[in-house]
């Protein structure tokens, strides 16, 4: 008799999804190292995820957490805190907080005057805003976030210490 594959809907796949968002998470919460430790690669990793440096985010990280003496895997799975879902509002948040610091871009594009010259002005208005904003939204969500990671990780250490 012929199989009849089912069509793949959603529904059929979030238990998949859940299992495997699951396993990630564990395998997260076991990482070597003190909890300062983890916590320190969660906050490196959040802060270069918040640059739009694509493709440089985990190796930025990576950099980072050596600096800072934090989990290296951990830096690299904060990178994640950028990722396709999350794009476009975090660098527009970060982008209009630039905007709101600095002022708006004083001279808007005009495609028509467009050149070489000013387009490297139009660039330089546009990431100097982007990068001043990603700098303040990394270093407020690192603290946050990692300073959030390292109260979890310090009761689960703790948690572990009282049932071991």
């Amino acid at each position: 008799t012929p199989r009849h594959n089912k069509p793949i809907t959603m529904i059929r796949l979030l238990p998949s999804i859940r299992h495997r968002t699951m396993r990630a998470i564990s395998w997260l919460w076991a990482q070597k190292g003190t909890p300062g430790e983890r916590a320190r690669g969660v906050a490196a990793g959040v802060f270069c995820g918040c640059y739009p440096f694509f493709g440089l985010q985990t190796i930025l990280s990576l950099g980072v957490a050596s600096l800072v003496r934090g989990n290296h895997l951990l830096a690299a799975a904060g990178t994640l805190i950028s990722n396709p879902f999350t794009y476009l509002p975090l660098y527009w948040f970060n982008y209009q907080l630039g905007c709101w610091l600095l002022g708006p871009n004083p001279s808007p594009i005009n495609w028509n005057e467009l050149n070489r010259g000013n387009l490297w002005e139009q660039g330089w208005m546009f990431a100097n805003r982007l990068l001043l904003g990603s700098s303040l939204v990394g270093a407020l969500l690192s603290l946050l976030l990692g300073a959030t990671a390292f109260v979890l990780f310090q009761r689960r250490a703790g948690n572990q210490g009282m049932a071991g």
